[in-house]
């Protein structure tokens, strides 16, 4: 919103003949709107978090804590207990925190902030709903896992066929430019393999992978948002760097329009800070799956954006380890 007005302003400006935008052009960098997104998520965040945690309280918006039913089984009721009724949805504090400064610095007609909004608010409304059914059927069972599974496919579904039928979005390598359905290969200059009609389904891999991954890691005070906080501003690193002129410089695939990536991750990274704040042990609140949806769909959607999917799995490290974890336990259980 705000960088439209300043693109107004200077239209005005340059048809009537006057200067340029004088002292206000800084807010256009990049970097002063990344940093600025993020001081006032976080500032947001803070602000509202107090509230956030009173009214879901008195909502009795609180943790299901799974009870032992079979004999041997280890009871986590008993060693949680203390946290049950603990509210839970926090995911909401870090959207409410975020949407401010994504619709005042980012600009809202870039495809990239588009389907960046559309898919954290689409996997954070599945978290939502989860959680809805948990509280109120007051057991660990919300949305059926096949249920779950098919809203997000689709919503992958979406991501890749708008990456891969488009022709806005490409990004310029070294050698040659590529669009969407390539692949980047990390650490070799010159390889950008086309995965072709494999792309969608490869889209709809990484998003399900992503947020079952993060949603899976939430268990302990500040666990998941503190991984995901790591993840987020390696992201943003990387997304200054793919989106500057001297990303060729640096054989990294230049992303043309790319830059309202970091922005946008900026703001999630200072909502997710806000949150941390209430979350760190003794948490106040839990993110639940509204939360861990959202940013789960938030990281991997950045990931494929700046084609960085490989390396995903290098910097969502503890995200992997925790999803192999889970896979081997039920794995055994079925078996045994």
């Amino acid at each position: 919103m705000l960088i439209l007005l300043l693109d107004l302003i200077k239209f005005y400006l340059t048809r009537t003949g006057g200067g340029d935008l004088g002292p206000f052009r800084v807010l256009t960098y990049n970097s002063v709107r990344a940093s600025l997104a993020l001081l006032l998520a976080f500032a947001i965040a803070l602000a509202v978090g107090p509230w956030i945690i009173r009214r879901l309280a008195l909502l009795k918006a609180g943790q299901v804590i799974r009870k032992a039913y079979s004999a041997g089984a280890i009871d986590l009721s008993a060693m949680h207990g203390k946290k049950a009724g603990t509210p839970t949805m926090g995911g909401l504090l870090m959207l409410i925190a975020l949407l401010p400064p994504v619709l005042l610095f980012c600009r809202l007609t870039s495809l990239y902030t588009i389907l960046l909004l559309a898919m954290t608010l689409g996997y954070g409304a599945l978290g939502f709903w989860d959680d809805y059914l948990k509280i109120i059927k007051q057991n660990h069972k919300g949305v059926s896992p096949r249920g779950k599974l098919l809203i997000q496919g689709l919503l992958g579904l979406v991501l890749g066929l708008t990456l891969w039928g488009a022709d806005w979005p490409v990004y310029y390598a070294p050698t040659a430019s590529a669009g969407y359905p390539h692949l980047l290969v990390p650490f070799f200059k010159f390889i950008y393999p086309s995965l072709g009609l494999f792309y969608v389904p490869f889209v709809m891999l990484v998003l399900l992978a992503t947020s079952t991954a993060v949603n899976v890691t939430d268990g302990l005070d500040g666990l998941a948002i503190g991984v995901s906080i790591a993840n987020l501003a390696a992201f943003i690193i990387i997304g200054y760097l793919v989106s500057r002129d001297f990303a060729n410089y640096l054989y990294v695939p230049f992303i043309h329009g790319g830059e309202e990536i970091p922005i946008f991750l900026a703001a999630l990274l200072g909502a997710s800070l806000g949150f941390l704040w209430f979350n760190a042990h003794p948490a106040q609140i839990f993110m639940g799956d509204t939360g861990s949806m959202m940013l789960g769909g938030a990281i991997g959607t950045a990931a494929i954006l700046l084609k960085q999917e490989i390396l995903l799995v290098v910097i969502g490290g503890i995200f992997v380890i925790e999803s192999l974890s889970v896979m081997l336990q039920v794995f055994m259980f079925k078996l045994t």
